[in-house]
């Protein structure tokens, strides 16, 4: 019951040494994520003990891969070193970059995104995200993982807050997987890629996306859904009172003109099938009639 990850996914954290990744390393293996190791340029050789588990440190991620059969990664490392981090997880063609840190300058995240795409054998999922939770399997990045359990909803979202509140709105159904994509104007995974991937996935059986304002991601997702995806999607576009030309909390969500409106979004969206909700609770009510129904 869940797409990209799960129970034996093997998670190298870039960046554990520090306060946030050491911080978020306790949280995952609470939750039984299977965190084997970390990667901090050099501090190779040591090894941390974390919520009872002795955990190796690397100096690069292809170390960490051959001692310890990684094949995953999330990265909790400082702005001006994420590019370095990321190019290290691509360049062991580590199968999954969860990338967390917010702030990276865009031409970071374009040089690191056109070499993975180039490589083509890492998936990456933000920059400046949340990342993901398969509940009752693995957690990778910041998501709570109390707030839902198992169940048979996907969900895709550029918020991170908006993820949490629709997780609990809905955990009396629970999730397959849910994603957070992350709200830079350039990221690696999109709402298309996990909308296949749950199309594809025969334990998701509803859709929850969410999107909002700035650029084309999700008119472009609703001509998805409309070529491809047959499984019910209800979806919510944060930013319906945004006021043009400001941008509102994620660097991609500014408005210019006509494009990249909320409504345009929302028409395009229910053109394709989509039942929209103007709020993160109506949205939720729209999933739980649709399941019960």
């Amino acid at each position: 019951m869940a797409i990209f990850i799960n129970k034996q996914t093997k998670v190298l954290v870039q960046g554990m040494t520090g306060s946030e990744g050491t911080k978020h390393t306790a949280r995952m293996i609470k939750y039984g994520t299977n965190i084997v190791g970390g990667v901090t340029p050099g501090k190779g050789g040591q090894s941390v003990e974390i919520e009872g588990k002795t955990l190796p440190v690397f100096n690069t991620v292809a170390e960490a891969v051959a001692a310890t059969g990684a094949n995953a990664s999330v990265v909790f490392v400082p702005p001006k070193f994420a590019k370095a981090a990321v190019m290290d997880a691509i360049a062991a063609a580590l199968p999954l970059c969860v990338v967390i840190t917010e702030g990276i300058p865009v031409h970071d995240s374009a040089a690191f995104y056109a070499h993975a795409v180039a490589k083509g054998t890492t998936r990456l999922i933000g920059p400046n995200c949340p990342g993901l939770i398969s509940p009752g399997l693995s957690n990778i990045g910041i998501i709570p993982g109390d707030i839902t359990g198992p169940g048979r909803i996907g969900l895709v979202s550029k918020s991170g807050t908006l993820t949490y509140q629709m997780m609990y709105e809905l955990r009396d159904f629970g999730f397959s997987t849910a994603v957070g994509i992350g709200g830079d104007p350039i990221i690696g995974t999109t709402h298309i890629d996990c909308l296949k991937a749950f199309q594809d996935d025969p334990d998701t059986d509803a859709i929850v996306m969410i999107g909002e304002i700035g650029g084309d991601a999700e008119e472009r997702a609703a001509a998805f859904i409309s070529e491809y995806v047959t499984k019910p999607v209800v979806g919510y576009v944060a930013g319906f009172t945004a006021p043009e030309g400001k941008t509102m909390g994620h660097a991609g969500a500014i408005v210019s003109g006509s494009s990249g409106t909320a409504e345009g979004k929302k028409v395009a969206l229910e053109a394709a099938g989509v039942k929209v909700g103007k709020t993160p609770s109506e949205t939720a009510a729209l999933m739980r009639a649709l399941l019960k129904g």
